[in-house]
């Protein structure tokens, strides 16, 4: 997996370091490592979900497996979904729209204002992380 590719999607999603207690409210608007993606995440049922509401260069999702979302604004699509409390960290599902796959995620706070992503694949074997800014 490219670093470009990961910084993407990581969008979205964690962290290494400090964190915050796991009651820790994730919500709130991030701004991607690589300042291209914006992102929102929000309570989303009984979890948390990331959804992208800008985005920079490319904006449709052609890097989609599926035939049918290749068209589709990024603007609007859940990025990050099923982000749920565990331990001192968040883990859930991190789509990354680079590269058209979604990867296994972890997130976790820096300080105030900002979160680690870390996607992750061979059951978190290997991650690449990014650190994502609170702008709202």
């Amino acid at each position: 997996m490219k670093p470009a590719h990961l910084a993407a999607a990581l969008g979205l999603a964690l962290l290494a370091g400090p964190a915050l207690a796991q009651s820790a409210d994730p919500s709130g608007t991030y701004l991607s490592e690589s300042k291209e993606t914006r992102v929102k995440v929000a309570k989303c049922g009984s979890a948390y979900c990331g959804t992208i509401v800008s985005v920079q260069g490319e904006t449709k999702d052609v890097n989609n497996p599926d035939p049918k979302l290749k068209g589709r604004n990024l603007v609007g699509v859940q990025m990050i979904s099923d982000l749920r409390p565990s331990g001192e960290d968040f883990t859930g599902q991190l789509y990354n729209y680079k590269d058209g796959k979604t990867y296994t995620g972890k997130m976790s706070f820096k300080g105030g204002n900002a979160m680690q992503l870390s996607g992750c694949i061979l059951g978190g074997l290997i991650c690449r992380s990014q650190t994502w800014t609170k702008v709202n």
